[in-house]
């Protein structure tokens, strides 16, 4: 291995996110990094540009791709072709690939919010009197509606995911390294998403988790299992964010802050050896 290596920090520091600096974030984590590597920080749309000069491409708060899907579409493509070291690497299940996972794990009877992408599927869903009907390649929240029962059938399906409007207490996220738990954070109030508390998770909340990261295969990289808890008490998965997780550092105690950054310090340098 290199004795620094070179590490391309891709962020987009301008980017406006409701509720949440993403810039803080970044800045904080580049900066620990860059005890251990020699790092640049870029735009996405500079990504595939620069990254040739680079030992590896680390993809951190660079907003939703669908703004700039064509250039991301061409990062991923040069990245593969040239066996750039990419982390996360670009082989997630998750948020990566779009929303077909929530389709895959529905179908597998994983404990994940009923999802479905076809008229003739409808009756697969619990009844209730609002569903969600959300882009297949949204993001943030981004094109999401509702719709009475009444008007599922007239929807123009394939490009559209159908999900039952849950009544939950609150969301909850569980932060991963690689496949260690790192923290967890909760919404109180489901109306405040961003608005997040310390959450203490339980060993069957972690066994939860636990499931949907195992499932994604990742041997290396971040990523955010987002649920929400219904009335009964049961955890239901909302998003498996594997792309690039916003992480909430600022909310966090110093010393989980600085356990986190020393994690993926060490998480990138195993991926550079590998």
């Amino acid at each position: 291995m290199l004795a620094r290596p070179r590490v391309l920090f891709v962020t987009d520091l301008a980017y406006q996110a409701k509720g949440r600096r993403y810039c803080d974030e970044d800045i904080f984590l580049s900066s620990r990094l860059r005890d251990a590597f020699t790092v640049a920080l870029c735009h996405p749309l500079d990504a595939a540009g620069l990254m040739d000069a680079f030992d590896a491409v680390i993809v951190r708060n660079s907003g939703p791709v669908l703004h700039y899907q064509e250039e991301y579409d061409a990062f991923r493509e040069q990245a593969l072709a040239r066996g750039t070291r990419v982390y996360n690497p670009l082989n997630g299940r998750g948020d990566m690939a779009g929303k077909q996972y929530l389709l895959d794990l529905t179908a597998a009877g994983y404990p994940v919010i009923p999802t479905v992408d076809r008229p003739e599927d409808l009756h697969l869903l619990p009844r209730v009197a609002q569903y969600a009907v959300k882009p297949k390649a949204g993001a943030d929240s981004i094109g999401l509606t509702f719709a009475p029962a009444d008007r599922l059938a007239g929807l123009a399906y394939g490009d559209i995911l159908v999900q039952p409007r849950v009544d939950f207490r609150y969301e909850v996220s569980f932060y991963y390294v690689d496949d260690t738990f790192q923290y967890a954070l909760h919404a109180p109030d489901p109306a405040r998403r961003w608005e997040l508390e310390p959450y203490e998770p339980t060993e069957a909340d972690l066994a939860f988790a636990r499931k949907f990261i195992g499932w994604n295969t990742l041997d290396h990289g971040i990523q955010r299992v987002d649920a929400c808890r219904t009335p009964e008490g049961d955890l239901l998965l909302v998003e498996l964010e594997d792309l690039n997780p916003y992480l909430s550092l600022d909310l966090l105690p110093e010393q989980t802050r600085d356990t986190f950054a020393a994690g993926l310090t060490a998480s990138l340098r195993r991926f550079l050896e590998g």
